[in-house]
């Protein structure tokens, strides 16, 4: 219920989707006898439109969520294992061309993993993820496919564990646990988006699994990205829904007790 339901409201609430779902309302109503509150409508999702795409708006939402956690080092001493989350490969286009082309992200969350895993031998890698979609094929797990490019990057099949049955973070998270069966003094690694760190941190410390944030794949600059007006309406709208789509994560998980603070941070 709680997947179906959060999937919902953050595709319904996304700015690209309630901007567009705004529009057709205001056309609507301007065909009734509330045409004046559509243009209202129209007036106002024009501005919201300009200020998320041409303003650092979207930046500025994205911001605490990357800044949130620091880079790693391994001042701690080598890891003895990995967990990258899923989220970097399209598995039906994966599917459709047998080919790893069909890259969501930017796949760097299984370069990095597969970097640090030439880096420290010794350590173990999961990459963690089943189908993520609502109503599309269920039985295209990304893990599956995610291996494979793991294991054509040069990493052992007997170093890498599969979790192919979570289909969000706190799953992600839950399913990881019970796999590893984490040891007391064990290190473990967390891979994902620097923007997702605090709440994937946030699940992982709900569940009493210690593991080491690992950002990867920062999508700002830093502070001065807080005063930079894009050139192109998609750049900031794209910030500004994952941004959203991100703290619209945070508040329903915070709100089911998933995670114990709405901005999980450093402890």
């Amino acid at each position: 219920m709680f997947f179906a339901l959060s999937k919902t409201l953050v595709t319904v609430l996304t700015p690209v989707n309630f901007l567009i779902e705004l529009g057709v309302l205001s056309a609507v109503l301007l065909l009734t006898r509330y045409a004046k509150l559509g243009r209202i409508l129209i007036v106002a999702s024009g501005l919201m439109v300009a200020v998320c795409g041409f303003t650092p708006f979207g930046n500025l939402l994205l911001y605490p969520l990357e800044s949130r956690f620091p880079s790693w080092d391994d001042f701690h001493g080598a890891p003895d294992g990995i967990i990258v989350l899923g989220g970097d490969i399209d598995v039906g286009a994966y599917a459709a061309h047998n080919s790893p082309q069909g890259f969501s992200g930017t796949g760097a969350r299984i370069l990095s993993a597969a970097m640090l895993a030439h880096r420290y031998p010794q350590a173990r890698i999961l990459y963690a993820g089943g189908s993520p979609n609502l109503v599309s094929d269920a039985s295209l797990k990304e893990a599956d496919y995610a291996i494979r490019v793991v294991e054509n990057l040069g990493i052992e099949r007997d170093r890498l564990l599969i979790e192919r049955q979570s289909r969000n973070t706190f799953e992600n998270a839950a399913f990881s646990k019970k796999l590893v069966d984490p040891k007391p003094g064990e290190q473990w690694l967390l891979v994902t988006f620097a923007f997702h760190m605090p709440r994937a941190m946030g699940i992982f410390c709900k569940l009493q699994f210690a593991v080491e944030p690992c950002p990867v794949d920062w999508r700002l600059e830093g502070r001065k990205s807080l005063t930079h007006f894009p050139n192109q309406a998609d750049e900031g709208l794209q910030y500004t829904n994952l941004a959203v789509r991100e703290w619209l994560g945070l508040v329903a998980y915070r709100l089911a007790g998933r995670i114990g603070e709405l901005l999980p941070g450093p402890t």
